[in-house]
């Protein structure tokens, strides 16, 4: 199993009841996708298993997932923080100039003008629109809103974002 290829879904928040019940916070912005899962990889601390599915219940924010195997809250009390995972390719397609955030961090980001400003590290959620986190050597920490006006481009196989910086973004 090679855990490069796999993408966190949800994050084991604790137990619920006695018959090994774990409650789970979404870490995806499609929990319907949990209805349709036969099995789960759970890494636990970088030590992978995979789990089927027994049951599966939406309770209030979070998710109750009931795991073959784990039959009591002793067994589900190990797994706490665990992190649930599915293979890169069971992803849900999105449409064509939306990107997952794992796809972007670590892209390299250049400047129309200025060229190579440094490497995306870091994703924030505003509600109106992500900003992009570049960690650069010669201009600090900068703050890229992912607005149509700024992003030019994504490459995902050359590992690259194009962009055009809007004034005042960076200190000449």
């Amino acid at each position: 199993m090679n855990s490069d290829k796999l993408v966190a879904i949800g994050k084991i928040a604790g137990t619920y009841g006695y018959a090994g019940w774990l409650k789970v916070i979404p870490l995806t912005d499609f929990p319907e996708r949990f209805y349709k899962l036969d099995k789960v990889i759970l890494n636990q601390g970088g030590k992978l298993g995979t789990f089927l599915v027994d049951g599966l219940k939406a309770h209030n924010n979070f998710y109750l997932f009931k795991f073959s195997g784990i039959d009591t809250v002793e067994v589900a009390q190990g797994f706490q923080n665990g992190i649930l995972q599915i293979d890169e390719s069971e992803l849900y397609p999105l449409p064509e100039g939306y990107f997952y955030h794992f796809q972007l961090q670590g892209l390299s980001v250049y400047d129309e003008e200025k060229g190579l400003l440094g490497e995306l590290t870091d994703i924030i959620e505003t509600g109106a629109n992500d900003v992009y986190v570049v960690d650069s050597p010669q201009y600090g920490e900068i703050l890229i809103p992912a607005i149509k006006d700024v992003i030019l481009a994504v490459k995902l196989e050359e590992k690259r974002m194009e962009i055009k910086l809007l004034p005042g973004l960076i200190e000449d």
